[in-house]
């Protein structure tokens, strides 16, 4: 089977996913895409948190995401500890609790070694954000 493709022939998911994420049938209904381009830092924040809000932590991942492939070295520990805290949750969500706790936790660490050093928080309080999604964690 050929994986779908751009018209950049970039291989891309066009089969539609639930709210966590899983792969649905072709032409079922899903939760729309976000978009794989980066947003500036505060409307990164302000696009995860909405998504989250709406019980979509996968969807914030892969905002974080977008944002941690092409953010500055200097802050690429913040990004990617943000995705994958949203990982660890939709993992916890999905029933995967061993794995969920394992992300979090690699996550807890990069983000608390980040918050050490002087790069952008951009008014988060990392300490504060690892503790919500340590205690989605039941």
């Amino acid at each position: 089977m050929e994986r779908d493709r751009d018209d950049a022939g970039h291989a891309r998911q066009a089969r539609p996913r639930d709210a966590l994420g899983r792969p649905l049938p072709y032409g079922a209904p899903g939760v729309e895409p976000v978009s794989e381009e980066p947003l500036p830092p505060e409307e990164t924040i302000r696009f995860a948190r909405e998504l989250l809000a709406e019980g979509r932590p996968f969807s914030a991942h892969e905002v974080f995401e977008a944002r941690w492939k092409s953010c500055p070295d200097e802050e690429r520990e913040l990004w990617q500890g943000l995705a994958q805290l949203c990982v660890g949750v939709t993992h916890h969500l999905r029933g995967n609790e061993v794995g969920a706790r394992r992300l979090v936790e690699r996550a807890a660490a990069r983000l608390v070694d980040y918050d050490a050093g002087d790069g952008p928080t951009y008014d988060l309080e990392l300490p504060e954000v690892i503790a919500w999604a340590r205690g989605q964690l039941g």
